[in-house]
């Protein structure tokens, strides 16, 4: 008999697609039968809980009913509602809702896999009236069941892409890759499959991988070089009702060099004019290379034709183009036209399109030479004329000539431009180009004479050209010779007869020819002397030989000796050149110790050094008494030194006014004092002073009103002072200067004015101040002349 107790049983069931999944469970025992195995062992059941398995929940459902999802069922329930059920975990409540009665699981909203997978909920049964578990609780997994409701995105596009032209077909151009939020561990949901919507017959697209590849062969980018191609690619592994999605794939050829260069022309024209200079450009050509880079640059050479001489070839930098220009000079006259041959090859050719090739274009230029109004040109390049010396004015120097080489052939005019010929020693005919001498040329003075002449075109654009002209004057004999040296010979006095005391020897300004020479000899009139005789030495030079001795300074100390030379030249010149001949006197040794004169009886009288002496000393005298006169001229100085400040009268200012002549107590009387004679002693300077006086104290004006008394002291001191000054005079200052506010300081001027000023007092002041009672204290009596006012 099995005693096994079963321990109650939750039973979970599922619905999926209307069909009811009971989960597997097993039973916890609390005995368990044994087993025998094969060799006799025997195996014990464990003891173990509930496993609760996964359940689905379809995503995305939109029924009107919440969808079952499960239940929840136990043994111990015996169906009379004593068992509550309770669900928790992720969206329990909210999400998923439980029959505490039967168990059902219910989902109360849609669901989405693609935010939610899956959910871990526990399920656990208790009693309904005291809430206590009626078994442990049990997790289980509810998983949202896929369903396709999202299309492939192709998350990194559009694309770009770039492929060489002219690739093989198959050539990998770029990958595209989709991907699709649906499960892809279940159903076709996520499977994709690549297609391609356009860009076709160009590229295809691999279903599995998305590579697009190239379809087409020799793609060539000159004809078009962009393509805009559309990928799908759609779940369900393509088939009817799946969701796709599209991306563009912009692709774009690069350039290879495939396309050799060409000229658009065969030929080409171009012309220049012959006065264009070397350098200048003649013309331009370009080969077209619809390739880009390096792949479409040209270069050019001049590979044949008559012109490679006078032409050349160069490319612009920034055109890429062809630059014919001017090599040499040409002439319309000579050569019209040139013939050249040009090449434009590319320099970078790709190996593998070489079979392509060739990869370089020909064109040829045909260059015509335009006729131009060209100045004359001389026949030869520069002139190398002579003329004699000394011929006459309008001697022919040569001709030179220069002809107009334009098919008019116009007439041609020659001149000289004065600044080739200043002096202007030549003319030239302005019709044939003769050269004449327009006076004697001087060999010696200039030899040669570089001058030009213009030829200039009669009747045309006046251009003229110039050419060199070398005039070489030849020389004639028409200088004497004359001495090499024009030094003095130093003879001494000891010398013996038959000694040489000299060797000449002459040079002349003319050019020596070959072989000529020089002759010496005596003048005639000293040829029979019998003091010195000269020998040729037939080399150019002659010797000076002492024929006598016992020379004396004293009685001769010098001799001139005519010495005749001649050139031998064609014609001969002759010349008579006087050798200085001086004695000396020598020691024994023949060495010359003086060549003066010494005198040995002094002549009577003063000598020449002391008589310019006395006339020296007279004139330093004259040129003193005549300063002292000029000084003595001059106006005397003030006998008595005064300084600046010296003044014979002070003017005090005061800002306040005061009560006029009756108020004595508004100024200082002390001022009226010499300043310099209070302070110290005055020096005279016409006399000089025997005694010294010191100084007095004089009485005090300034408290006393007796002005007389006061006047008369300082008379007294100043008469019984012969060091003091003469203060007994008046100086009159008349003149305030223009624009004085203050006006006169003076009294006198104050007779003109009205006053009501009593000066009937001045009667008492005493005889010196009469004058000035009688003007102020009658104001109807007439005013004294000025002269009247002096003090005696």
């Amino acid at each position: 008999m099995d005693n096994t107790v079963r321990k109650p049983v939750v039973v979970i069931t599922s619905l999926v697609n209307g069909v009811a999944f009971v989960p597997v469970g097993h039973l916890s025992l609390h005995r368990h039968r044994q087993r025998t195995g094969k060799e006799g062992q025997v195996l014990h059941r464990s003891k173990r809980g509930w496993v609760w398995n996964q359940f689905f929940v379809i995503e995305e459902y939109t029924g009107p009913d919440p969808v079952l999802v499960g239940r929840l069922h136990s043994d111990v329930d015996s169906g009379v509602g004593n068992i509550k059920y309770i669900l928790s975990g992720e969206g329990a409540g909210t999400i998923f809702v439980i029959d505490d009665k039967t168990g059902n699981i219910h989902a109360t909203k849609t669901l989405d896999r693609e935010e939610q997978a899956q959910y871990t909920l526990t399920a656990q049964a208790v009693d309904r009236d005291t809430n206590k578990p009626l078994e442990p609780p049990s997790e289980f997994i509810v998983k949202v069941q896929d369903i396709n409701d999202n299309p492939p995105e192709f998350l990194h596009g559009p694309y770009y892409a770039r492929v060489p032209e002219m690739s093989n077909v198959g050539t990998s151009v770029v990958q595209v890759t989709a991907t699709d939020a649906d499960d892809p561990t279940y159903g076709n949901s996520a499977r994709l499959v690549y297609s391609i919507l356009q860009g076709q017959p160009y590229f295809s697209v691999e279903s599995q991988t998305g590579i697009i590849r190239t379809a087409l062969p020799n793609m060539d980018r000159e004809a078009r070089q962009e393509y805009d191609v559309v990928i799908q690619a759609k779940d369900m592994g393509g088939h009817m009702g799946g969701l796709s999605g599209t991306t563009q794939v912009k692709i774009t050829l690069t350039d290879v060099n495939d396309n050799p260069p060409k000229f658009p022309q065969s030929v080409y024209s171009m012309s220049v004019s012959e006065d264009k200079v070397p350098g200048e450009e003649v013309g331009r050509l370009k080969a077209k290379d619809p390739d880009l880079g390096d792949n479409g640059m040209v270069s050019y050479r001049l590979i044949d034709g008559d012109g490679l001489s006078m032409f050349e070839l160069s490319t612009d930098s920034e055109t890429r183009e062809a630059v014919i220009k001017l090599k040499k000079h040409v002439d319309f006259e000579t050569k019209r036209s040139y013939t050249l041959k040009v090449e434009g090859s590319n320099p970078y050719i790709d190996p593998q399109y070489i079979a392509w090739g060739p990869y370089k274009d020909e064109a040829t230029i045909k260059i015509s030479v335009e006729d131009a109004d060209e100045p004359p040109v001389f026949v030869a390049a520069s002139y190398t004329f002579e003329v004699e010396e000394n011929a006459p004015e309008g001697t022919a120097v040569g001709r030179v000539h220069a002809k107009d080489t334009d098919v008019a052939n116009n007439p041609v005019r020659y001149m000289i431009p004065l600044y080739t010929d200043i002096e202007q020693f030549f003319r030239v005919n302005p019709e044939d180009g003769m050269i004449t001498t327009t006076r004697p040329l001087d060999r010696e003075a200039q030899n040669w004479h570089n001058i030009s002449v213009s030829a200039t075109e009669i009747g045309g654009h006046h251009q003229d050209t110039k050419v060199r002209v070398d005039i070489r004057v030849k020389d004639v004999n028409d200088n004497p010779p004359e001495f090499a040296t024009n030094n003095e010979v130093l003879m001494c006095e000891t010398v013996m007869p038959g000694r040489v005391i000299e060797t000449v020897s002459a040079v002349d300004k003319d050019e020596m020819a070959h072989r000529q020479h020089f002759t010496f000899s005596l003048a005639p009139e000293v040829a029979h002397n019998h003091n010195f005789s000269l020998k040729d030495n037939r080399d150019s030079t002659a010797s000076v030989y002492v024929l006598r001795k016992g020379f004396s300074r004293l009685t001769q100390d010098v001799y001139f000796l005519p010495i005749k030379i001649n050139d031998n030249g064609v014609p001969a010149m002759t010349s008579t050149n006087t050798l200085t001949i001086r004695v000396c006197s020598c020691d024994s040794r023949d060495t010359i110790l003086s060549c003066n004169v010494e005198p040995y009886v002094l002549p009577p009288g003063l000598s020449t050094g002391a008589l310019i002496a006395i006339l020296a000393c007279i004139v330093i005298l004259l040129a003193i008494v005549v300063l002292f006169v000029a000084l003595r001229r001059q106006k005397k100085e003030p006998l008595i030194v005064f300084e600046e400040e010296d003044i014979r009268e002070n003017i005090i200012t005061y800002d306040d006014e005061g009560g006029g002549e009756e108020d004595t107590e508004a100024f200082d009387i002390a001022t009226l004092q010499n300043p310099d004679g209070a302070n110290g002693f005055l020096p005279r300077k016409d006399i000089k002073p025997e005694l010294q006086f010191s100084i007095r104290p004089g009485p005090a004006a300034a408290n006393s009103v007796d002005v007389d008394d006061f006047i008369k002291t300082r008379i007294a001191e100043a008469d019984g002072d012969p060091t003091a000054p003469p203060y007994d005079s008046i100086q009159i200052y008349g003149y305030e200067g223009r624009g004085s506010l203050a006006g006169s300081l003076s009294s006198l001027e104050s007779v003109t004015t009205e006053s009501d000023l009593d000066y009937d007092y001045l009667q008492s002041w005493g005889p010196r101040f009469k004058k000035l009672a009688d003007l102020y204290g009658t104001k109807d009596s007439p005013a004294p002349p000025i002269s009247d006012l002096l003090i005696p």
